[in-house]
């Protein structure tokens, strides 16, 4: 419902600003700041984009969690969206989650509202040029609640289909 209510008030607030400013300093000029911007959006978004895509691969190939890189990545991603699409609320928003400390702030505040999960992967790149299984091994958890025996007991029983030469 909030995303229904986001959807429909949102547009009525760009055309209530661009008759506003339309008003205010005329057609033409409101035009050429419109297309200004998903100029300019499309510039920082492409720069910024390439700029965290090459740090989540650095981070990647030294083995270190990329999370929050991928969550600027996230964001940056739609500030484009919003950049490039009309309007001078949407605009606003899009450059501000093009800010670093923007999306730091909000990286914050989503963190401190959800569980971080994170996954440790560990490539074994011999035994996957061998053609062998490169078994793994995670654990979900749960705050706050104990697994039930059901849960036990069914973790305690082998894995079915592992390659064990």
């Amino acid at each position: 419902m909030p995303l229904l209510l986001l959807l429909f008030i949102v547009p009525l607030i760009e055309v209530a600003l661009f008759i506003e400013v339309g008003g205010i300093i005329g057609v033409w000029p409101t035009i050429a700041i419109a297309i200004l911007t998903a100029i300019l959006g499309s510039f920082l978004l492409r720069h910024q984009g390439f700029a965290a895509l090459r740090d989540v691969q650095s981070r990647l190939a030294a083995g270190v969690n990329p999370g929050r890189v991928l969550a600027d990545g996230a964001m940056i991603m739609i500030a484009g969206v919003l950049l490039l699409t009309p309007g001078f609320l949407t605009d606003a928003i899009g450059l501000l989650l093009l800010i670093p400390p923007v999306r730091g702030w909000i990286f914050g505040r989503l963190a401190s509202r959800y569980t971080i999960r994170s996954v440790e992967i560990r490539q074994d790149r011999g035994a996957r040029a061998r053609g062998q299984t490169v078994e793994g091994e995670f654990e979900e958890v749960h705050p706050g609640r104990e697994s039930t025996a059901e849960e036990q007991r069914v973790d305690d029983q082998p894995s079915i289909g592992h390659d064990r030469r």
